[in-house]
């Protein structure tokens, strides 16, 4: 695993590489981390992904002063569907496209805030997108206005996005856009994202949030299996 730097067309980020083992050319794809930024846990994502064939690209969309400086910005951008981070996304996107060892399938996949954008950019030119407990695009409907097949997956007692599952399924099933969406019993926010240990942890646990083993290996096992059809053929 390697951090390298990606144009974006102004200015140049850092993003972390997770490359798999053997010789490409390989798929690849775009990891968002969640609101809290880079993470040893984001980082293992990316290398679960390239144990799996995946060259995995993470962006760090706070690269230009760290959270406290750029959250706010980042939100806006995913809300308005354009700006900085959008242009990032999309700048590790195109270098993804443009390396010797990539074929031309790139996926998205992201988490919390990063699933927020993984919907919003379903439309731009990626090949299946992965959301999980992603952050709905307002105006959903027009949103995902041509986007690729989508993978999703929330939470059932998920403080944050009560109902947002059933919500993008039908939006999808509308549109006929080619979709796995499922929400987890006994799962909340941040199901995914195994960071929080001691007291943090059941603080998360106890407010909806944190940590949940077996609805996370299902949900990157559905992953797995709907990019080995939309992404690897």
């Amino acid at each position: 695993m390697t951090v390298i730097q990606v144009d974006t067309g102004t200015d140049r980020i850092d993003a972390t590489l997770a490359t798999p083992s053997g010789e490409g050319p390989w798929p690849a794809v775009v990891i968002v981390h969640d609101v809290f930024g880079m993470s040893d846990d984001v980082r293992n994502i990316a290398q679960r992904f390239a144990d799996k064939g995946y060259l995995a690209l993470v962006p760090d969309l706070y690269a230009r002063g760290g959270r406290a400086k750029c959250v706010v910005g980042v939100f806006r951008s995913l809300f308005a569907r354009q700006g900085q981070a959008v242009d990032d996304l999309m700048a590790c996107r195109d270098a993804l496209v443009a390396r010797d060892d990539t074929t031309d399938s790139v996926a998205i996949v992201g988490f919390c805030m990063g699933g927020g954008f993984a919907l919003a950019l379903a439309p731009r030119g990626f090949d299946a997108s992965a959301p999980f407990y992603g952050v709905l695009p307002k105006n959903v409907e027009e949103a995902l206005e041509g986007a690729c097949p989508i993978v999703a997956s929330f939470g059932k007692h998920d403080p944050v996005l009560q109902g947002a599952g059933k919500k993008v399924e039908k939006v999808l099933q509308d549109k006929g856009i080619e979709h796995d969406v499922k929400t987890y019993p006994g799962a909340g926010h941040s199901f995914a994202n195994d960071s929080a240990r001691g007291p943090a942890a059941l603080l998360l646990r106890i407010t909806g949030f944190g940590y949940k083993h077996e609805q996370s290996e299902d949900a990157f096992a559905r992953v797995f299996d709907f990019f080995g059809r939309h992404v690897k053929n």
